[in-house]
């Protein structure tokens, strides 16, 4: 069982490999749902021991992209490519919310031999079944979900559907709201083999410097002792499915 953990910062980057995680997500502004890392931090990243896929989003709001939003993301990707990171983190849907499906063909494309991640743009999709069966023709080696509902544990039978209809052909990785408390109502849904977490604490008040936007975006840093107590308990869990 493989815990996922996204951040945003050196700091929350050697949290969360402190913690033992087993993968990263690299992301500039977790407020806003994550965009591309800066390449200092993609640089920084890849001296990281486990490895660690960088979202390519080059702004907040939709996933419909214009001809030069896809020419930039395009460029983030090489410098993925360049600083030997592991691989990167998708998305990008039509005016129906359907998965556009000719443009993450040509993302795809130009990210050959990079690891691949359909992210929660798919929660948006019409049909998560229909879309998952797109994703695997796509050739995304997993999907983060949080089955089309504002958390994971909201979405599990839209989730546990995902997954089985993926039949092992791709990984459906649960996020969203996922902790210690969540994690085990949502494996014991299906045979889910990872998940993706924040494992984020609140900045202490002596962190906020002149109100300087944190108060107001609730913003949060990585915590080592989530991600260490989240671990445990998929550990513990897997454990307990082995000897039953």
């Amino acid at each position: 069982m493989k815990l996922e953990v996204c951040v945003d910062s050196i700091a929350g980057l050697n949290a969360a490999v402190a913690g033992g995680a087993d993968r990263i997500e690299l992301c500039s502004c977790l407020a806003m749902g994550g965009l591309t890392p800066s390449v200092g931090l993609m640089e920084l990243a890849a001296k990281a021991p486990i490895p660690v896929y960088a979202m390519i989003r080059p702004r907040g709001g939709n996933f419909i992209f214009s001809p030069q939003e896809v020419d930039q993301m395009k460029r983030e990707i090489d410098a993925v490519r360049n600083t030997n990171l592991a691989g990167v983190v998708l998305g990008a849907n039509q005016h129906s919310n359907a998965l556009d499906a000719n443009l993450l063909e040509k993302m795809v494309d130009h990210a050959e031999g990079l690891g691949l991640t359909l992210h929660r743009v798919i929660d948006l999709a019409p049909d998560l079944v229909e879309a998952t069966e797109t994703a695997v023709d796509l050739g995304f080696e997993r999907i983060l979900s949080s089955g089309g509902a504002h958390k994971a544990l909201d979405g599990i039978e839209n989730l546990a559907a995902m997954h089985h209809a993926a039949a092992g052909r791709l990984s459906v990785m649960p996020g969203s709201g996922i902790n210690a408390q969540t994690a085990p109502g949502i494996l014991q849904a299906a045979d889910f083999t990872e998940i993706h977490a924040g494992c984020g604490s609140t900045y202490p008040q002596d962190q906020i410097l002149l109100n300087f936007g944190f108060e107001a975006i609730g913003e949060k840093k990585t915590d080592e002792n989530q991600v260490r107590l989240l671990k445990t308990i998929l550990l513990d869990l897997h454990q307990t499915t082995l000897d039953h």
